[in-house]
């Protein structure tokens, strides 16, 4: 079905945490619609009530609310086309699949699962395609009968015929299936649950979906989709199936390539905008020549022209990278706040901390993050109870100049008095005209002993977040440490 308006729509299923995969899919889709002004539709498929969850539906929600990706019709929104759960929609189901009955083009299986399971194993074991080889197709009234009367419940079964399937695919071209290798397919299960292929043609069809952009994965299910389009007189969308994402040994990303879930990642500290950004990125090209774009920029860019054949290497140290760049360059009152949750979880009580203490704290460390998670491990040097030397540190105070370095630097803070601006510029250079030590000589006891580090921000950021108090105290256990002592 096609429309002047284009409609699309992601419909995942709420039985985990929203696959990397699966967001990326939801933005191909998301995209298209904004960029073409047309209409992005969420829907659940949560017809399996042993695997799905409200919890899980709750959380792919929040996970694409996270990414920015926002829906014109669906759950919590509503819309024309509702209900947006599949749970919520069986009438609709039973209504066409009474159309297939009496056309003939669905029939009931009694066949049970063990039945169907030996029948698989033994076209396996005689090398050919497993599939349904039709026990029921033709079953007589008192075969019907009989069966009925043992208390077998019918699942329904589409006859799918001869003949090839053929489709143009708005990324691969021109596709085609051989109807004989499909074998007849369930469209309702036993249960009275809808299988996948035949809800979602009745569900694209009524939500007036003009445009179905998916993985690679389901190309075979659309050819049995296109066969229920048939049978029902209906005109099927336009399909798009991009490609996967791998992992590097280029198998489809799972669990032991490591993160795959879209919560992973918002728990180890990726910035919504950077994932986006490199999702975008992920088998084919923005088409704006730069890899870190705006929103705004990849709507504009967005082609499916532009969308990759083969798949898609996931490769987290870039997004790592790419996540780094966007915190170097967000607002800091923004990353701050953004940044809370994390400190907490290190054991910092914020909420007893002055917050334009924090910023200031933020834009001194931000070069050196990499993740929102990592700003714990670069927070410690600014508080006297986190203090700690360094071997790196110890080894560098152990140097006779350093010692002289490093005394010197007690008397300049004597002298200081309470400043916060200013202090470290006056420090350096009192000892700098005293001892005529220049460069790392100078400055690399300074950091070992203010920091306990040998690395981290410049020290003329460092100096003015510690009070005069603070310096001095981590100057005199620098002096006094036991193992610089012992040099």
């Amino acid at each position: 079905m096609t429309s002047a308006r284009p409609r699309v729509r992601f419909a995942p299923s709420p039985t985990g945490d929203l696959h990397v995969g699966n967001a990326r899919t939801a933005l191909f889709n998301w995209l298209y619609a904004r960029h073409s002004g047309g209409d992005f539709i969420l829907r659940m498929e949560d017809t399996d009530p042993l695997r799905t969850t409200g919890a899980f539906a709750a959380g792919i929600r929040e996970d694409l609310e996270w990414l920015c990706i926002d829906w014109d019709e669906g759950p919590g929104k509503g819309g024309p086309c509702g209900p947006y759960h599949q749970s919520e929609r069986g009438d609709r189901y039973r209504l066409f699949l009474e159309k297939l009955i009496g056309t003939g083009r669905v029939y009931p299986c009694y066949c049970t699962e063990e039945e169907l399971e030996a029948e698989r194993a033994e076209l396996i074991f005689r090398k050919m395609m497993p599939r349904y080889m039709g026990r029921c197709r033709n079953l007589s009234a008192e075969a019907t009968k009989s069966l009925e009367a043992a208390g077998r419940r019918p699942s329904f079964r589409f006859r799918v015929g001869t003949g090839q399937i053929a489709f143009r695919d708005l990324i691969r071209g021109a596709m085609k299936f051989e109807a004989e290798a499909m074998g007849d397919f369930i469209v309702v299960r036993s249960n009275g649950i809808p299988a996948y292929n035949f809800a979602v043609v009745v569900d694209d069809h009524l939500m007036r979906i003009s445009h179905v952009i998916r993985g690679e994965d389901h190309l075979s299910n659309t050819a049995l989709q296109l066969l229920i389009y048939q049978a029902l007189g209906l005109t099927p969308p336009l399909f798009a199936h991009h490609s996967l994402i791998l992992g590097k040994d280029r198998s489809k990303l799972s669990k032991r390539h490591g993160s795959v879930a879209v919560r992973e990642f918002r728990e180890k500290g990726i910035l919504p905008e950077a994932l986006l950004n490199y999702l975008s990125l992920l088998g084919g090209s923005p088409g704006t020549g730069r890899e870190i774009c705006s929103r705004e920029e990849i709507v504009a860019a967005f082609s499916l022209d532009r969308a990759g054949k083969s798949g898609a290497i996931f490769d987290e140290e870039k997004l790592k990278w790419l996540n780094g760049l966007y915190i170097r360059q967000a607002d800091l009152h923004r990353l701050t706040e953004r940044l809370l949750p994390f400190m907490r979880a290190a054991g910092y009580e914020v909420a007893r901390l002055d917050f334009s203490w924090l910023q200031r704290v933020v834009d001194a460390v931000r070069d050196d993050l990499v993740t929102l998670s990592d700003i714990g491990a670069h927070m410690d040097i600014f508080f006297d109870e986190k203090y700690v030397i360094s071997h790196e540190a110890r080894q560098v105070l152990k140097a006779d100049d350093a010692q002289v370095v490093v005394c010197r630097l007690r008397e300049a803070l004597e002298r200081a008095g309470d400043r916060d601006q200013g202090v470290y510029r006056d420090v350096a250079g009192a000892i700098r005209a005293v001892t005529g030590f220049q460069g790392k000589k100078l400055f690399m006891p300074i950091r070992a002993a203010v920091t306990g580090k040998t690395r981290g921000p410049e020290l003329d950021r460092i100096f003015p977040l510690l009070s005069r108090e603070s310096l001095l105290f981590r100057v005199e256990k620098a002096v006094s440490d036991p193992f610089v002592e012992g040099r």
